[in-house]
């Protein structure tokens, strides 16, 4: 398992990104209510015992970064990583105050929401210039094939900051990874359940195994 996911690190280009770095910014991107804010609370909790983020079914929940410090991973062997962890607004291509609307905000309230969730995505976009490797969390039970994911993925590419996948959601039935893997095949996709943190252990060894 080690060798194979360090064979798939270097291929990202992240062995020798990791290698040379004590502390790595490590941001986790992708679009609205993927569960980028779950991952964050999970990896949090169980390395610092503290959340991170709110969460809320409600997109743009986060609308404004989120930065953790100096989180210590470690494996049974031993091995171990220190990186930033960095939760980013979710990145959208059309925000719109009426959507806050229907979700039984008041007027004012739904175009507040609305102007801090623009601004955060902004925000999300220039702080890709500080990041040395980005996770992007998917909802594994939608259709990666939108305009929002090519769009975070083509920034990506332009910078070209190295890429890792994670297909959440995975413990539920509607769940289809490999449409995810065929959409992106130049990336290794991870499949986890950040909210029941399934596949988590493997998840970790993947951030280790290119520290080594």
């Amino acid at each position: 398992m080690a060798s194979f996911i360090r064979k798939i690190l270097k291929a990202l280009g992240l062995g020798s990104l990791f290698g040379r770095k004590d502390n790595v910014k490590l941001g986790l991107y992708g679009p609205p209510n993927g569960g980028k804010s779950t991952l964050a609370n999970r990896i949090s909790k169980d390395w610092l015992g503290e959340e991170m983020s709110t969460v809320s079914h409600i997109a743009h929940e986060t609308r404004e970064i989120v930065m953790k410090e100096q989180i210590n991973i470690t494996n049974e062997k031993g091995q171990g990583l220190t990186f930033s962890l960095v939760d980013t607004p979710g990145i959208s291509t059309r925000i719109d105050y009426e959507d806050f609307l229907k979700r039984g905000m008041k007027k004012s309230q739904a175009k507040a929401r609305a102007k801090e969730a623009t601004k955060g995505v902004i925000d999300s976009i220039k702080w890709l210039d500080d990041m040395d490797a980005v996770v992007v969390v998917l909802d594994s039970t939608k259709d990666p094939y939108s305009q929002v994911n090519i769009t975070i993925i083509g920034n990506l590419q332009a910078r070209k900051i190295p890429v890792l996948i994670v297909a959440n959601k995975v413990d539920l039935k509607r769940s289809n990874m490999d449409l995810i893997k065929a959409a992106f095949p130049q990336y290794e996709v991870v499949g986890i359940s950040a909210k029941y943190g399934k596949n988590m252990k493997d998840f970790y060894e993947i951030l280790i195994d290119f520290a080594g």
